[in-house]
């Protein structure tokens, strides 16, 4: 109850003339004034909350806008990161993802039709992996697969596989795809494996995304999975902003 009216009185003092605001008045009588209220018009409550998260939403979005014009080319560029599709597309889709997350499973087939459909989209993944340590060891598997030039390969058949994924499910499909495992196993402990997920896990934390599958799409961020139509409508506003 102390933090509706707390909430309520805030919302109040942005509505209320200035005159009324100026006065001094005694934290008890504030309290006062705003129980009143709420009392005559229960309706200013919602009309409070409404207010609150309209501006925090105004200034989330203010925000990210600025997080991802400042992080663009970490986003859609940074060499240390898995690009599939067409390298040379005119429009880059960025995804955060965990091997672990059903929902990223679920996005599998969406982002295969997209690029079936349209040649010209680069497709960036980001691996963060923030659902255990079978999660770490999958997202430093795939990354160290890159040096045997079949991280696409190992990339499709995790998301496509059933259960969990932990270091016996991993390399069984890293055998089963043709991965030399002494060789991975070395190579999952490069550095620029480590600098990519601490890359990952900064990304998310300033541009706010707390799940997977998480995209970018030029200034649009988009959680959940999504369907394979609406992501070519965001791919298209990139190429055709509205004027």
């Amino acid at each position: 109850m102390k933090k509706l009216i707390s909430m309520t009185a805030v919302a109040l003092s942005l509505t209320l003339p200035l005159s009324a605001v100026a006065q001094e008045l005694s934290e008890d009588r504030v309290r006062e004034l705003v129980l009143e209220t709420i009392r005559e018009h229960p309706e200013i409550v919602m009309e409070a909350v409404a207010i609150l998260e309209s501006r925090q939403a105004e200034a989330q979005a203010a925000s990210q806008a600025e997080v991802l014009a400042r992080q663009r080319d970490a986003l859609e560029r940074d060499p240390n990161a898995p690009v599939l599709g067409n390298p040379d597309g005119d429009v880059t889709v960025v995804e955060f993802f965990d091997y672990n997350c059903p929902y990223c499973r679920r996005a599998k087939p969406e982002i295969e039709a997209l690029l079936a459909a349209d040649p010209d989209v680069r497709l960036v993944y980001r691996e963060w992996p923030i659902l255990g340590e079978g999660s770490v060891f999958a997202a430093r598997a795939a990354l160290a697969a890159r040096e045997q030039r079949l991280y696409e390969d190992f990339h499709w058949a995790m998301m496509g596989m059933n259960g969990r994924a932990d270091e016996t499910s991993v390399l069984r499909i890293a055998e089963d795809i043709g991965l030399d495992i002494a060789q991975l196993r070395r190579d999952m402990d490069a550095p620029d494996i480590d600098t990519h997920i601490e890359t990952s896990m900064r990304l998310a934390q300033a541009l706010g995304i707390t799940g997977t599958p998480s995209f970018v799409i030029g200034d649009a961020l988009v959680p959940g999975v999504v369907a394979a139509d609406q992501l070519q409508t965001l791919v298209s506003d990139v190429r055709e902003p509205e004027q």
